[in-house]
């Protein structure tokens, strides 16, 4: 008996308790502190405007152009986030203050694009003046024009204020001229090796590289942008080879002629007789030496040549010097001669007289 009246009793209890606790869960205070609302479609409308105007600034390195504005924003974004929206007065503060905060994102996206449009322009113009100057866009016109063309789309798409498609076309077009400038460095390595006559100390070089760089013209022409790449990078590899064994090869022959003009300068004499002038030529080939033993080979070869030059114009002081004293000396043997015959001349006076 007592066992039929304990259980309902404990029934009763366990489903009051139940109750309380899902009338707890159902109905919180309204004023609890920490309880926020679900977000709102205003504030959801602004967290929008605000993550894709976030994102363009990113994307045209607007943190990069104004890093103290940028950290700014970011400050007010972060504290306008963290704005309490436990009431409706609190919900339209916080979206008020992540327009505000949007807005300025606006702002420094406006302040970017003119900044990041520029920069592209100069890059592209710097690539495009090196192609002119290496003769490349004389002798490849439909090349650079094909290039230019893209230029002139990003431009189109700029003035449109089509900005995304702008920076991808922009992009496109920088490529492409970087690709080209691989065929101008080309072209000056070269006219260099040429010019300065290096063919010879590396022949089977340079003339792989001439076999390669069509090579890379050809896949060019046929559309095939990566082999051409690959080509042309080979070749500009080959080209740069015979130059540095060209300058290797130079520099010895520079160093062993300077070399000898300084024996010869040093047999003559000329370290005693013009010893300034000497150790000037010195001090020139020293430095030769050290870039040589550095193997700067470029720059050594210019200062034995230097060096050189300065040994025979020392070696022709000393000779006008000993030019000099020989006339000199000549002078006063004469001088000498005419005073010993106005000596005897004078001693015939004197005789006669005495007679």
């Amino acid at each position: 008996m007592k066992t039929k009246t304990y259980l309902p009793l404990l029934a009763l209890i366990i489903l009051s308790l139940t109750g309380v606790s899902c009338i707890t869960t159902i109905h919180p205070k309204a004023d609890d502190p920490q309880q926020q609302l679900p977000p709102s479609e205003e504030i959801k409308n602004a967290n929008s405007r605000i993550e894709k105007v976030r994102k363009s600034d990113m994307d045209f390195e607007a943190p990069a152009y104004f890093p103290s504005e940028w950290e700014d924003v970011e400050a007010k974004y972060a504290a306008a986030q963290k704005m309490p929206t436990s009431k409706p007065d609190d919900v339209k503060a916080a979206a008020a203050a992540l327009n505000k905060v949007a807005d300025r994102y606006g702002e420094l996206f406006d302040m970017t694009i003119p900044l990041y449009a520029q920069a592209r322009e100069d890059e592209i113009m710097a690539i495009r003046d090196e192609l002119v100057k290496s003769r490349f866009s004389a002798l490849f016109p439909q090349y650079v024009e094909k290039a230019d063309k893209i230029a002139l789309a990003a431009k189109d798409h700029y003035d449109a204020k089509d900005y995304n498609a702008a920076k991808e076309t922009a992009a496109e077009a920088l490529d492409e001229y970087e690709k080209l400038l691989i065929g101008a460095k080309i072209l000056t390595a070269r006219q260099e090796i040429i010019d300065r006559g290096f063919v010879k100390y590396d022949p089977d070089n340079f003339d792989k590289a001439n076999t390669i760089s069509q090579t890379a013209v050809n896949s060019y022409d046929a559309g095939d942008k990566k082999g051409a790449v690959e080509s042309a990078e080979e070749a500009l590899l080959r080209y740069n080879l015979v130059l540095t064994n060209g300058w290797i090869a130079f520099a010895a022959e520079r160093r062993a002629s300077a070399l000898s003009e300084r024996e010869v300068a040093i047999a003559n004499k000329v370290n005693i007789a013009v010893r300034d002038s000497f150790r000037d030529a010195d001090s020139v080939f020293n430095n030769a030496e050290a870039n040589y033993k550095s193997e700067v080979y470029s720059d050594a070869a210019k200062q034995f040549i230097e060096a050189e030059a300065l040994y025979v114009i020392a070696g022709q002081q000393t000779e006008e010097k000993r030019q000099l004293a020989m006339e000199i000396i000549r002078q006063a043997e004469e001088k000498i001669e005419e005073s010993a015959e106005t000596a005897i001349g004078a001693e015939k006076i004197i005789e006669g007289g005495s007679r």
